[in-house]
């Protein structure tokens, strides 16, 4: 293999994804399609191994997600010993299950940050999108989260549905006293991937709905931020997915996978390795996973020779293997790529497929459903 792999840094980063099981059903959700057939899951003190040896190794940041982390009944206990080693907690939720009585455990166990879902502002979307009714329920949830006195991250992953409510998204936002509101356009991993074509927005349903964000930055300066993604496939240039192949980020799945990124387990030719039965710093250091694709000897053209190679890392290996087949492509949101008019044609051609049904995300077998979508 040509070029080098410099030794990594530390996994600054470390997400825990506690288990796959989850009370919503999101069109949208990026856990793998078929995580329902991966039934293990680590043990208390398994999870508590991991976090020490990541720990051990830099980390400093933990997150702790799913499907819905608040469905591990030793959350609490998982919480207690990631604040006792130092780390920096975040809990990543749907809200189902965030009882006040719960929270006050998870204060007292040193949660430091909660990062709530929405699906929209209106109860009719919001419930649709996920296949539930909780909106009453993340909005009580909110209030729970503000009562303990935790700094508030509320997200909402936005398409085409809900692009034209960004306005009253953030008036909800505010009145829920979100410190932070992350407008996340929707990346096309999971069932995203499976609906996407439901899913894509228009050009001009991004211009439009990024003016509104702009408007409210001046209107509202420092009461909340707003974070505004733009969907990869509207660029030309690839963002550095997670900074960079196995440079700060490290993934935990609930069967103890360790992966560089949420979708590692659907990219062919890597062998994952498993926490249960390899130390962490041998994953992050020497495995065959982890350095796939660090530094640049693995870059085909353009990225070879393209002068940006060592900012945005080729882009997201994940959407090269899904849109062409081949995960050592050119990310072909790029305007460089040979694959890029590929990405040109699924956005031309996405608001044609309405008749392709919607697959809501399930916990046993995913149903493909026609319902029709709220206004």
């Amino acid at each position: 293999m040509a070029g080098s792999i410099e030794p990594p840094g530390p996994p600054l980063w470390l997400l825990a994804e506690l288990t796959y099981r989850c009370p919503l059903h999101c069109v949208f959700c990026y856990n793998p399609t078929q995580h329902a057939r991966i039934q293990q899951e680590l043990s208390t003190a398994q999870w508590v191994d991991v976090m020490r040896q990541a720990r051990a190794l830099g980390a400093a940041q933990l997150g702790f997600s799913g499907g819905e982390p608040l469905l591990r009944d030793d959350l609490e206990e998982l919480v207690q010993e990631a604040h006792a080693l130092g780390y920096y907690t975040n809990l990543i939720t749907s809200g189902v299950g965030l009882t006040d009585a719960r929270a006050t455990r998870l204060k007292a166990a040193g949660l430091d940050h909660v990062q709530l879902s929405f699906q929209d502002s209106t109860r009719e979307l919001n419930d649709f999108l996920s296949h539930t009714r909780t909106f009453e329920l993340k909005q009580k949830v909110a209030r729970i989260i503000k009562s303990h006195d935790w700094p508030m991250v509320m997200n909402c992953v936005l398409h085409r549905h809900n692009l034209p409510h960004v306005g009253p998204i953030i008036e909800m936002a505010l009145d829920l006293g979100a410190e932070y509101l992350e407008l996340a356009n929707t990346q096309y991993y999971g069932w995203a991937w499976v609906n996407r074509d439901h899913l894509m927005p228009t050009h001009e349903q991004l211009v439009e709905a990024e003016a509104v964000v702009n408007r409210y930055r001046e209107q509202i300066g420092s009461r909340c931020r707003l974070l505004f993604v733009v969907p990869d496939y509207f660029e030309q240039r690839p963002k550095a997915c997670m900074n960079g192949w196995g440079s700060v980020f490290l993934s935990v799945a609930p069967d103890g996978l360790a992966m560089p990124c949420h979708n590692a387990r659907n990219l062919p030719g890597l062998a994952l390795p498993n926490v249960a039965h390899t130390p962490l710093a041998d994953i992050w250091r020497t495995s065959q996973a982890f350095n796939a694709y660090r530094g640049d000897g693995w870059m085909k053209p353009p990225c070879r020779d393209c002068d940006e190679r060592h900012k945005d890392f080729g882009g997201c290996r994940c959407q090269a293997f899904q849109i062409t087949g081949d995960a050592a492509q050119a990310d072909p949101v790029c305007g460089k790529s040979p694959h890029h008019d590929q990405v040109v044609q699924l956005v031309k051609q996405a608001p044609t497929q309405r008749h392709i049904p919607i697959v809501f995300r399930s916990d046993t077998e995913s149903r493909g459903l026609h319902p029709e979508v709220p206004a």
